[in-house]
């Protein structure tokens, strides 16, 4: 499983040059426009937008997946370029992108996994012929970069969940289904199953505030997404329900980037919270008492008074949910459910 902190610490530096580009977005905010369902026979298109991949065997693996559920796959390009950590150089990982949108006989895009690098290509992106050639567009981790941005520059509803290189398990694939293949207005709750226990023990549901919220879903990584905040890519967050996952971060890094969302002003627009689950944030070991992720959301949640919950199945973990950005849902913090309120694909 990549972390995707590493990349995005020793990669910093070059990821200043954004600064220098040309921003090329809309003006004005897109209506929210959905991809048509996915279907047996549908050709998925594979990128890599962000890491390299490196074992040409995982990528075969990938595509065997997703055969075994009825698609065919076009790889991109550049899947197999490196430049240094990144999957080939920008302007190449765009292009792989921007490709696949504009090809008629590709009906989705997924890519390979996350790492870093999806921000630097953002303003490589053709904006355009994404919103003239609306397609399921999914991934998690690094991958939110585009997600949000593509969600806040054309209006498509874009995915969180599977990567090729995830665990193409039942339940991920039970879930990857019943929203991009069954066009089905999905109810998401976590799995029940005591084992040989008592109670449940794994993929419990912590309440943080009690009641229901209705908004739209956005979110995705919680680091990726703090460090677009001042960027023109990062969407309206007035009563939506933010939704943020992570993976090992150190408590007061989670910490940092929850009080970036609050200072900033996201976390009082929102009308519901969910995050998912911080995989290897163990309490920091560096100083006496650290704080935990309880506390954190004690601290920074808690007292918005909004419905919030934690211990969704959203993140770098095996059974992983599907969940569309930008699509309107309704959350029941009590329960730990997500609602939508339509399905979030065109038949």
């Amino acid at each position: 499983m990549l972390n995707r902190r590493h990349f995005l610490h020793t990669s910093i530096l070059s990821g200043l040059g954004l600064a220098n580009m040309n921003f090329k977005f809309s003006e004005e905010k897109a209506a929210t426009l959905k991809p048509a369902a996915l279907k047996p026979g549908d050709t998925i298109g594979l990128v890599c937008p962000a890491y390299s991949a490196f074992i040409k065997e995982d990528v075969q693996v990938a595509i065997e997946s997703l055969e075994a559920l009825g698609f065919k796959v076009k790889k991109g390009k550049h899947i197999f370029d490196r430049y240094g950590y990144l999957a080939g150089k920008d302007e190449d990982r765009a292009a792989d992108i921007n490709q696949m949108f504009a090809d008629k006989s590709v009906n989705g895009i997924m890519a390979m996994h996350g790492g870093w690098g999806c921000a630097r290509i953002l303003p490589l992106l053709d904006y355009k012929t994404i919103q003239r050639n609306p397609k399921v567009f999914i991934g998690y981790s690094d991958i939110t970069a585009l997600l949000i941005g593509i969600y806040s520059q054309t209006g498509l509803v874009t995915f969180h969940g599977p990567v090729g290189s995830s665990s193409w398990n039942s339940f991920s694939v039970d879930n990857f289904k019943s929203m991009l293949i069954d066009a089905q207005p999905v109810r998401m709750t976590n799995p029940v199953k005591k084992g040989d226990n008592l109670t449940q023990v794994e993929d419990r549901i912590y309440t943080i505030n009690v009641g229901k919220a209705k908004g739209r879903l956005l979110g995705g990584n919680l680091t990726v997404l703090s460090h677009l905040l001042g960027s023109p890519y990062v969407p309206d967050f007035k009563n939506s329900i933010l939704f943020l996952e992570d993976v090992g971060e150190d408590i007061y890094r989670v910490d940092r980037m929850i009080t970036q969302l609050k200072i900033a002003g996201i976390l009082n627009q929102i009308s519901g919270f969910v995050f998912g689950k911080c995989t290897d944030c163990p309490p920091s070991k560096g100083g006496f008492g650290s704080l935990t992720m309880e506390d954190i959301f004690e601290d920074h949640i808690k007292p918005l008074q909004k419905p919030a919950f934690s211990g969704a199945m959203i993140g770098h973990i095996k059974d992983k949910f599907t969940v569309p950005v930008g699509l309107e849902a309704t959350i029941d913090a009590e329960k730990g459910s997500i609602e939508l309120s339509e399905a979030a694909v065109n038949k």
